[in-house]
């Protein structure tokens, strides 16, 4: 360490210059990428019918492509630090947002609504009668077509 560590923030990201945080970065930037490719595909085609929780992975997804994706570009393109340091704070810290701020209180209604419909469905149909048609009064005459 010859630099203040405050002066390492305006020196480019390279592997030359952080030697220890460089590849460790860009691999985990790749591999993040992956893991959120195929968990946004795997949970939406499970989920399609919820809509509340496809849009969840919708901005988990663009924003976990956003971020990632800037710091593989960052990294091949040798920014400086600070900027690869603001792209990670801030892409995480939108993630974390995304998932444990926003979302809970929606996903948490939408569990609710679909309780009240399972519960309304359930009194429906506990009587047995209640899936039995019923054959009232005199039957229509259908008109023929000539």
């Amino acid at each position: 360490m010859t630099l203040a560590p405050w002066e390492y923030l305006f020196v480019s990201f390279s592997s030359r210059n952080f030697p220890d945080l460089f590849y460790p970065i860009a691999i985990s930037a790749v591999v993040l990428l992956v893991v959120l490719i195929v968990l946004y595909r795997v949970r939406t085609r499970a989920l399609h019918r919820h809509a509340p929780f496809v849009d969840l992975w919708e901005w988990l997804w663009w924003t976990g492509l956003i971020t990632f994706s800037l710091i593989l570009i960052e990294s091949i393109f040798v920014f400086d630090f600070i900027l690869v340091l603001t792209t990670l704070i801030v892409g995480l810290g939108t993630l974390v947002w995304i998932r444990f701020l926003k979302f809970p209180p929606i996903l948490r209604s939408y569990e609710q609504r679909l309780a009240r419909q399972r519960y309304y469905t359930k009194q429906k149909f506990a009587d047995p009668e209640a899936t039995i048609r019923r054959r009232g009064g005199p039957r229509r005459q259908r008109r023929r077509r000539r």
